[in-house]
């Protein structure tokens, strides 16, 4: 995993699988983040280059956000691969990540939800293909 500091977030890029050996990395990269504290700007998760993820990286990313969270930050997904975006459509999962489909719309989305006084909300449809919904109150 790569974490890069850009001016409107942090981004961290996943490679490979997250899974029980792996959730390390992004647990040790999120305690980093969160201590930056409140203000310090969303995180997004580059899921470009994942290729597997299990309960235990779905884990992972859920404490990710609940941390940032209580900072009153945000955590945005992007470029999840439609067999993860299949995963997290099944759960449920879709309903509580924001996802993107690239990184810079991720990064853009703060930006953009301020001028749409919200945030899009972007599903997994049956066959893994992310899209957004029609706009929600959230």
């Amino acid at each position: 995993m790569q974490v890069t500091q850009e001016a409107r977030g942090a981004v961290f890029a996943l490679r490979g699988e997250l899974d029980f050996d792996s959730t390390v990395q992004v647990d040790e990269a999120g305690a980093a983040e969160l201590s930056r504290g409140r203000g310090a700007g969303p995180v997004v998760v580059d899921c470009a280059d994942l290729t597997f993820c299990d309960s235990s990286g779905i884990s992972s990313l859920l404490r990710l956000l609940q941390g940032l969270e209580a900072q009153e930050r945000t955590l945005r997904l992007a470029a999840v691969p439609d067999s993860v975006g299949r995963v997290f459509s099944l759960t449920g999962l879709d309903q509580v990540f924001s996802l993107h489909t690239d990184v810079a719309e991720a990064l853009d989305a703060e930006a953009l939800d301020a001028d749409r006084g919200g945030r899009d909300i972007v599903t997994a449809d049956n066959d893994g293909k992310t899209h957004p919904m029609d706009r929600q109150s959230t």
